[in-house]
């Protein structure tokens, strides 16, 4: 009997000692993640900020005529490369040139009466030193003369505008880029204005949303590592180039109105401007989803901006 009790106890005391080792291992688990997590906070994230809310954006040229007539010609198509000054599309100038031609012809006759007319001011003018002729004939005279010389004025005026008109039927490229929403086919009419195609150029940077509360740190000319969804396996370096001066909502078709209703504190988000130092050769198109990752370390004095704007707390950066 006392064997059997010495037994249970021996047992009961192997499994106590088993459940505090298993405890104490429990506990060293999470105390080295806890090391590991605060070390990796105080080297690592402490110093970097990142956000999946960021895309890339370029200045996208919308081509739009500037007088109205029919298309006769498209030069190019969706996707195709095209340089500042490229022929786009030719509208037809039948019209524009008839009217050239009579603006030309108006002007014509205009400075013909104009010559005529200065001509008779200046032989009146003899006459009336001369006491040949009154001083009100002079006059009617010297009217005449400035009267022509308005009108072919204004006739030189109306040809400069019929050449303008003229050459706006052919519509060119306003820079280098690609060719993107093409809407218009050969025999189409178009209005004064109406958007014919949109030429997407090389040029493109990253808008990265950040939250106002990771701004803290950050400064123009840091250093940025960006992930392009694209290129999963590239990493892309580039810059922190300047920051809106206003929160994304502050320059909504809505923005907030705080000062009605119960107010909800919700942390706002400011648009960053990231260039590229190089694309590497890579094809980077606007709307691309990117994710980067802001190096708070390197920092200059010269590149310490006031943050104040719409929607913002004052602060520095």
């Amino acid at each position: 009997m006392e064997n059997q009790n010495e037994g249970k106890e021996a047992a009961g005391t192997a499994k106590a000692v088993k459940g505090r080792r298993a405890w104490m291992a429990l506990g060293g688990v999470v105390l080295s993640a806890f090391v590991v997590g605060g070390m990796w906070y105080l080297l690592y994230a402490r110093w970097h900020e990142s956000t999946d809310d960021a895309q890339i954006d370029a200045h996208v040229a919308t081509v739009a005529t500037r007088v109205p007539g029919q298309v006769i010609r498209v030069y190019f198509d969706n996707n195709q490369r095209v340089q500042k000054g490229d022929i786009l599309v030719d509208l037809d100038p039948t019209d524009y040139r008839v009217a050239r031609d009579q603006a030309k012809a108006a002007l014509d006759a205009a400075a013909a009466r104009s010559e005529r007319a200065a001509l008779d001011e200046r032989r009146l003018a003899d006459l009336y030193r001369k006491k040949q002729i009154s001083k009100q004939q002079f006059d009617h005279a010297v009217q005449d003369a400035r009267a022509a010389k308005a009108d072919a004025d204004l006739a030189q005026w109306r040809l400069d505008q019929a050449e303008l008109s003229l050459s706006y039927c052919r519509i060119v490229s306003p820079e280098t880029g690609n060719v993107d929403k093409r809407a218009v086919e050969v025999g189409n009419y178009v209005t004064a204005g109406q958007a014919v195609m949109a030429i997407v150029p090389h040029e493109v940077w990253v808008t990265a949303n950040f939250k106002e509360t990771q701004l803290g740190m950050m400064r123009p000319g840091q250093h940025v590592r960006i992930y392009v969804d694209t290129y999963p396996d590239h990493v892309f370096r580039g810059h922190v180039d300047s920051f809106q001066r206003g929160t994304g909502a502050a320059f909504s078709l809505m923005p907030p109105e705080n000062a009605t209703g119960n107010f909800v504190k919700v942390v706002q988000r400011v648009p960053v401007k990231i260039v590229f130092d190089s694309t590497d050769g890579y094809w980077l198109a606007p709307g691309m989803s990117v994710e980067p990752v802001v190096d708070l370390k390197y920092s200059s004095a010269a590149s310490t901006v006031s943050l104040t704007g719409p929607g913002m707390r004052p602060g520095m950066l």
